[in-house]
């Protein structure tokens, strides 16, 4: 029989509770174990100054619950199969943050426009229909897809309309579906830019997609060589490439719309980050071009802030039943008061002057970080710097990529090499964004990165 070291404050009240909870914590902790044997009722109460009704409330609980057994003619035992908890981990010591964090894929979140947000959250609440909070349609309100339908056309040269659109959780989620989508339509065979985005690749092998690289060069991706692979779909990012930042030029884009035409295949074009095009007017998308085999993913992450977890999905009308019905079993579809604001913002002007300003930011921030390169490396190639929030330096051959994101971390910058992008082995070179350091602070990276490049 086990001796049971409990304590019930009777001042407290509620013994039956109390109780309970110290003999729950006493098996969880591994002080009662597996088929340890309890104090009968009556000797437990005598001990604890309780009435007899109490004890047996509280093994009753017990009971109930699977920590304890009532054995007729052998008590109450502890059951069996409750794992004593592993002690805890000791807190993680953070990392200390670099001086100069120069690693792509974050906007400037200081510019999230909040007061402008709040203001059209507030409008946008003082006219929504009560209805529209209830379930909705998961490929997001009306309202949203017309503006939505009318800023991609605008905007991105897109051929849709409020019906093309669907609203999702980020181009994270929109890809996820699709892949189940495309699946189901017979394909299972992907292709991706080689290099691209690490956080493509883990995404698409977490499901289930091994996928195989196409060259990229100074015109975008090699369509002839996505032609020699047996891949059936194609992910690219045809308005600035992740992470070399060349634009697919005219005569790629027509060889890949002919590519999908020819053999049936489907195109998927991630356009992340398209907004920002310094030189003139950003490129128009693919999809404006050949609606009935690209798909067209968007989202917010970095024109706005990524926490937001929300873009869109334009879909050929051979997917788009299939992929609504795959949103709605998904998640049901976006918060309301996210899709209320945005819409909003769009219909406002809100969202368009926003994207004025932190243009003329991030072009200025761009210009110190390239020219502050140039000075330091001048004999590097930095191509791609016409649009989007990072550059591409080519080191010098025979680098070593880890050589120099050392000895540039030894020096406070952090930087990210594109080895881990490859899916074949290419010339070291680094991607560094722009998006979160001011201009002066950059300069001063770019020196600190020049001198450890011409170090290493």
């Amino acid at each position: 029989m086990s001796e049971l070291l409990i304590e019930v404050d009777h001042a407290r009240g509620d013994l039956t509770g109390q109780l309970t909870r110290a003999l729950r914590a006493a098996v969880r902790a591994g002080r009662l174990t597996a088929a340890a044997r309890l104090p009968a009722t009556r000797v437990l109460a005598a001990q604890l100054g309780l009435s007899r009704g109490v004890v047996v409330e509280a093994y009753a609980q017990l009971v109930s619950e699977g920590y304890l057994l009532a054995v007729p003619g052998s008590g109450t035992r502890v059951a069996a199969g409750i794992a004593r908890p592993d002690p805890p981990a000791p807190p993680a010591v953070p990392e200390a943050p670099p001086a100069y964090d120069l690693r792509p894929g974050t906007p400037d979140l200081a510019a999230f426009p909040r007061t402008a947000w709040l203001a059209a959250t507030r409008r946008a609440l003082a006219t929504a229909q009560h209805q529209q909070f209830g379930y909705g349609d998961p490929a997001g309100l009306p309202h949203l897809r017309t503006e939505l339908a009318g800023h991609l056309a605008r905007a991105r040269a897109a051929a849709a309309g409020p019906g093309d659109v669907t609203v999702v959780g980020g181009v994270a989620q929109g890809l996820a579906l699709l892949i189940a989508v495309l699946a189901r339509h017979g394909h299972h065979r992907f292709a991706v830019e080689d290099p691209c985005s690490p956080g493509t690749l883990e995404l698409l092998r977490a499901h289930g997609v091994d996928p195989v690289g196409v060259p990229v060069d100074r015109d975008g991706l090699d369509v002839a060589a996505l032609a020699a692979t047996d891949a059936t779909v194609v992910l690219v990012t045809p308005a600035h490439q992740y992470p070399t930042g060349v634009v697919l030029a005219p005569g790629r884009r027509t060889e890949l719309i002919g590519w999908a035409r020819r053999t049936g295949g489907m195109v998927v074009e991630d356009d992340y980050d398209a907004e920002f095009r310094y030189d003139r007017e950003p490129v128009g998308c693919l999809q404006g071009l050949a609606p009935d085999v690209v798909v067209h993913l968007g989202s917010l992450s970095k024109s706005l802030a990524p926490g937001l977890r929300f873009g869109w999905a334009l879909l050929p009308q051979a997917l788009a039943a299939d992929f609504r019905h795959a949103k709605r079993y998904a998640d049901l579809g976006i918060g309301v008061i996210e899709q209320l604001t945005f819409a909003e913002l769009l219909a406002g002007g809100g969202y368009h002057r926003h994207l004025r300003t932190v243009r003329s930011g991030y072009r200025r921030r761009r210009d110190a970080l390239l020219g502050a390169l140039r000075a330091g490396l001048p004999d590097a190639d930095v191509p791609g710097v016409a649009a989007g929030l990072h550059l591409y330096l080519e080191l010098p051959p025979g680098s070593r990529e880890e050589t120099v994101v050392a000895a540039a971390g030894v020096s406070g910058v952090r930087v990210e090499p594109v080895a881990p992008m490859r899916l074949r082995p290419g010339p070291p070179a680094l991607a560094l964004g722009f998006g979160v350091l001011p201009a002066h602070r950059l300069a001063r990276a770019a020196g600190l990165l020049a001198e450890a490049v011409n170090g290493a």
